[in-house]
């Protein structure tokens, strides 16, 4: 089953550039294009596709509102394109609140030419998260079919006690079926002393990150390292907007910074944030072969050879299997790894990965993260 594309943007050479890249693609096919956000509002309900290809800024409805009412209404996945500015990184974060899935920087020269790699990235997206959906409805289906099950088998089990008190005989039964509920409880305390946490997330980890960093306390004992997959132009903005939502100091990491408790320090998009004795922070270009800038391998590694104590590293939803290696590292010194459920991440390939390295102590709902991590890390 191909995966069904609509994409929205005002520009009729940008679509028309997005359509080519998808066409050519396997597996994903444009099912129609929107000039502007209230279009994309009504073909969205209407032809309910896999993927949305969503721009901010258009006339009637921009993305952001269109973005919200499509939630709101009929949840599905929403890719925006996004300029690289200081003002685009705050149009797209507000996106992403609004309930996007992720976003991709819009590059007109890279998508027009022949943009190998602009055109991979989109491609691996709409992929990643067109996948996801189909799983989802897939789910949704095998749900109402067992649902509709169990209720013929209580009117069949209503029938067959009534005809048996009539006296009349039927062979044909229909077997019950039982669907457990899955658990999403914060977890024991295992009694481990830490000294810090790290956190790794890509495709979705905006939202993520919020959710697990907003309810951590003023009072929360160690430093914290976030590695999110982002272009350097967004890093910055997306820390002074968790700065201004939570409890903990958030910033974006700079060069020589001294990692103190109850204090988030963002890798800047673009380098690479390494962990040095001392507790010291060294923030630099990094490799040039690295697929990912930054990346959690790199910090995880740090981590692992420079911290003095036992940290805690948790993987969030993302695309890909960045963290995984760093992992592995952080496990041989006996550090702690955490990841979020498949049920809750947008895209599960780096909680995946590490999951099924056999890496992590516990898989939970992003919903009693942050609850465990204070049950866990803040027991005294």
């Amino acid at each position: 089953m191909s995966i069904k594309v609509l994409v929205v943007d005002d520009s009729h050479f940008f679509r028309r550039c997005i359509g080519d890249i998808i066409t050519k693609a396997e597996g994903m096919e444009v099912i129609d294009n929107a000039k502007n956000g209230q279009e994309a509002v009504d073909k969205a309900l209407l032809l309910q596709p896999d993927v949305i290809m969503m721009d901010i800024e258009m006339p009637i409805k921009n993305g952001i509102d269109a973005t919200r009412e499509i939630m709101a209404k009929s949840p599905m996945p929403i890719l925006m394109f996004s300029s690289l500015t200081h003002e685009g990184a705050k149009a797209t974060l507000e996106a992403l609140d609004a309930g996007a899935a992720d976003f991709l920087p819009k590059k007109f020269e890279e998508i027009a030419g022949s943009g190998k790699v602009a055109a991979e990235l989109i491609t691996a997206a709409i992929r990643a998260l067109g996948s996801r959906r189909q799983s989802s409805v897939r789910s949704s289906l095998n749900q109402l079919s067992l649902t509709n099950t169990v209720e013929r088998t209580q009117i069949n089990r209503t029938s067959t006690v009534a005809s048996q008190s009539a006296g009349i005989n039927r062979s044909n039964r229909v077997v019950e079926t039982t669907n457990s509920p899955r658990v999403k409880s914060i977890h024991s305390v295992s009694g481990k002393k830490y000294n810090l946490l790290v956190i790794a997330s890509s495709t979705g980890g905006p939202v993520a990150l919020q959710t697990v960093l907003k309810k951590l306390p003023s009072s929360f004992p160690y430093p914290i390292l976030l590695v999110q997959h982002m272009p350097g132009a967004f890093t910055g903005p997306f820390a002074e907007r968790l700065n201004g939502l939570c409890n903990i100091g958030v910033q974006e990491a700079k060069n020589g910074d001294v990692i103190k408790p109850g204090q988030a320090y963002l890798a800047p998009g673009g380098m690479q944030m390494l962990l040095e004795r001392g507790n010291r922070l060294k923030i630099t270009e990094g490799p040039a072969n690295l697929n990912y800038k930054p990346c959690a391998d790199v910090t995880f590694a740090t981590v692992s050879k420079y911290n003095d104590g036992n940290p805690l590293a948790l993987v969030l939803t993302g695309m890909g299997s960045d963290g995984c290696d760093g992992a592995k590292m952080l496990s041989k010194t006996g550090a702690t790894i955490w990841a979020q459920d498949e049920e809750s991440s947008v895209v599960y390939g780096m909680p995946q990965a590490v999951m099924k390295a056999g890496l992590t102590e516990k898989i939970m709902h992003i919903d009693v993260i942050a609850d465990s991590l204070i049950k866990e890390m803040c027991h005294g």
